[in-house]
């Protein structure tokens, strides 16, 4: 006869209490660390979508007040914007392309017990992750390289990332059996057609997170193409092209005194309209990979 008919149904009822407790924590904790990353997007678009006086006055939390699109009838009336935007698409796609074969490629080789050296290279990878030369050294090499004012030097400079090829290096050890790379080696198969058919068709999740890195990545930096992109202005990425534009308001409001009689965004606004605008095509690509993201970024933290 089953047991569990003679226990008390208070005991029952106190552990499903507990564990409708720790159910109801972990919600609100998940829900506040949510909003955490939400509430701060929401007020930069509230504030983007408002008049400048309440925004001056510091009156804009989540709610805009008054209505007004001028910012974004600012960034859209420049005509550089457009092209600003196909840089950015075509340096970030090449940009992600080579870095994400990269990285797959580097951490199936090192990831092989048969290659000689390879904690030796392994290490000179990871050090780089610590100790790297510098901006003024960067920039001497584009220099010396003659990819100044060119397209590649937004694209090959950080292509590769020691931190993104640790976790795929460490994803490939994980997920994919050595037995069943000895098989296909067995059958006569090249570690090309490994990696081809075996290997990246297996890993998709893992790909699919360390391709987002690079695509997020390289979407928002700016910085390398301010110091790279001088002369040829048509290769300012769509960051750059924003942050002068932020700076020319900026300079504007300034000699003005501050007073924004209706031809002057205020920078606050302008910036602010800058970011939701940069932001959005981020948004409108990752749920089309959302559920590779999550799975990739969940692999090894279960162990089966």
């Amino acid at each position: 006869m089953d047991q569990n008919q003679y226990k008390k149904p208070w005991a029952w009822t106190r552990t499903r209490k507990k564990d409708f407790a720790v159910d109801v924590f972990f919600h609100i904790l998940l829900i506040a660390i949510s909003m955490t990353c939400l509430l701060p997007f929401i007020h930069i678009f509230a504030k983007s979508v408002s008049r400048e006086a309440y925004v001056i006055a510091n009156k804009i939390f989540l709610v805009p007040k008054g209505i007004n699109f001028d910012a974004y009838r600012k960034v859209l009336q420049d005509s550089s914007i457009v092209r600003s935007l196909y840089v950015s698409v075509i340096v970030t796609v090449s940009f992600t392309a080579i870095g994400t074969f990269l990285t797959i490629s580097a951490a199936y080789a090192l990831s092989r017990v048969q290659l000689k050296g390879r904690k030796i290279m392994t290490f000179l990878i990871m050090f780089t992750m610590y100790f790297t030369a510098g901006t003024i050294p960067d920039y001497l090499l584009m220099n010396d390289l003659h990819m100044l004012d060119t397209w590649w030097c937004m694209i090959l400079p950080l292509s590769f990332a020691a931190y993104n090829f640790l976790i795929m290096k460490n994803n490939f050890k994980a997920s994919i059996p050595d037995s069943l790379i000895e098989s296909a080696l067995i059958d006569g198969a090249s570690h090309f057609k490994i990696l081809s058919y075996i290997v990246v068709p297996l890993s998709k999740p893992i790909i699919a997170t360390i391709s987002l890195f690079y695509a997020v990545g390289r979407w928002n930096a700016y910085s390398d193409a301010l110091f790279y992109i001088k002369q040829r202005v048509d290769l300012r990425p769509l960051q750059l092209k924003l942050y002068y534009l932020v700076v020319a308001a900026s300079e504007s409001f300034k000699a003005e005194g501050g007073l924004t009689a209706g031809q002057i965004t205020n920078p606050e606004v302008l910036k602010a309209s800058c970011i939701i605008f940069a932001t959005l095509p981020i948004i409108c690509i990752y749920p089309f990979i959302q559920k590779y993201f999550v799975q990739g970024t969940m692999i090894g933290a279960v162990k089966g």
